[in-house]
Parts: structure tokens; sequence; C-alpha cells
């Protein structure tokens, strides 16, 4: 019963404490035309105007879809708000949500629970709020334009492929987690830095998509592209790159 009732606290402290971090992310609305974009965005600490910032933009997975402006904090906000990393890498962070019948990709689902990414010219309409609503805060924010990344997980994965195929000269590198891309449109990234993660036991998304991806942009003379692929990992693979040793590092050290 004690070690029940420790263990309860433990959770409840847990929770407060990652309230309290996602806190430091500011709730805001981009509206443009008529439609709307909920977003969380953090400043670093002591945040200078006349300074240059990198900015970070992190796309959540389907599991984050919604309208209440919180749950796509639920993976990886805590990585920016973390003591350590916030003073070490300062920067301006993006956590836009994805209404819950929206997706930021074209995406086609099969039976046998793969899919295929749909090439479109017009992103979809989640993707085109976020686009313009980045392309708004490099413009209004101390945002240092050689600095600008992208990460994201699962359907955040697809999404991170889809935003750098299309702007292929905004963002410095790229981490798309257990995600996938349209390959014909990966030609247009052959230049940037590219990290994958995905875990071997993902039966979520496949670690085909991953490999596949890596081995085509190989192909095509990608120089800076790196595959991590875990082992017995799942879906979650997100929780193993999270805790990866240069994770942000890697990220950080890339500029245009």
């Amino acid at each position: 019963m004690k070690k029940f009732i420790l263990w309860a606290w433990f959770c409840m402290a847990l929770s407060i404490s990652m309230l309290s971090q996602n806190l430091a992310f500011e709730k805001r609305i981009f509206t443009l035309n008529g439609d709307t974009l909920r977003y969380r965005i953090l400043f670093p600490e002591h945040y200078d105007a006349t300074q240059k910032y990198p900015l970070v933009l992190f796309l959540h997975g389907s599991g984050e879809r919604g309208n209440d402006n919180e749950k796509q904090l639920t993976h990886g906000a805590t990585l920016f708000t973390n003591t350590t990393n916030r003073t070490q890498f300062p920067s301006i962070v993006v956590f836009p949500q994805c209404p819950e019948n929206g997706s930021w990709v074209n995406i086609t689902e099969e039976e046998d629970d793969s899919f295929i990414l749909n090439k479109s010219k017009t992103p979809t309409e989640p993707m085109q709020l976020v686009i313009r609503l980045i392309l708004s805060l490099r413009k209004t924010e101390a945002v240092d334009k050689k600095r600008m990344y992208v990460m994201g997980l699962s359907l955040g994965g697809m999404g991170t492929f889809d935003i750098v195929c299309r702007h292929p000269k905004l963002f410095a590198a790229a981490i798309p987690i257990c995600g996938a891309a349209e390959m014909v449109q990966l030609k247009k990234v052959k230049h940037m830095a590219i990290r994958m993660y995905h875990g071997d036991a993902d039966k979520s998304v496949s670690v085909k998509y991953a490999q596949n991806a890596y081995i085509e942009l190989k192909a095509i003379g990608a120089q800076k592209v790196q595959i991590i692929i875990f082992k017995g990992v799942g879906h979650n693979s997100w929780e193993h790159a999270f805790r990866y040793p240069d994770f942000l590092s890697w990220m950080y050290s890339k500029h245009l």
C-alpha cells in the first residue's frame, strides 16, 4: 500500500512538473482568410528582440490532433523547457495543433495497414496554415533565418518530410521520427541535413518507410542524411530519439 501511495504521489508530482513546464509555452491562434490554427510558442528566457534565435517547428502525431491547444505538447515539449536545454539552446519553439479531422499530409490508408502518401501540389489546409504561420513568425520575431529547423513524429514525421520538400530552402535541418516520405519529392532535399529515427518493430509506420527514404536519398547523392534504427522498439521511437546523446546538439549545429 505504501508503495502504491508513493507511486501515486510520484505520478502526480511528475504531472504537475510537466504541466508547469508546458505553461511556459504561450497559447496563440493564427488566423488566415477565416481559417484558424491553434499553436503554442516558447520564447527564450530573457528574450531580446534585437538578437537572433533559432526557430524550431514541431509537428505532433495523429493522437494529438484536436482543438484544445494542449495535446500537441504531449510529446517533445519538455525537451525545450528542460532547464539545461533551454539555457544551452535558446530558441523560439512552435507546436501547432492539427484539427481532429485534419492531417499534415495527403494520405490514403490501405486495408493491410500500410498507406500511400499522395503527391499533391497543394498542401493540406492545416499544413498551409503552418507554412504561413512560420513565414509570418520569420518576419515578426527575432528569428535567425539560417537556423530554422523542423521535427515531427509519426504523422508529424510525414509532415516534416512534406514541408521540407515544399520549402527546401527554408530549413537548415529536419528530424522525421517514425515518419514516411513521398519518394518522388525527395530529390528536392538531397542537399539538406536530415536525420531519421525509427524503431524496427514499429507496427504502425513500418521501418521500411524510413529505410526506403534513406536509400532513395543516398541514391540521388545526399551527403547529409542519416538514419538511426532502434532494435526491438515499436512506434514510440520518439522516446528513444529524445534520449539520443546528440539529439538536440546535432540539429542546432546545422545552418544554411
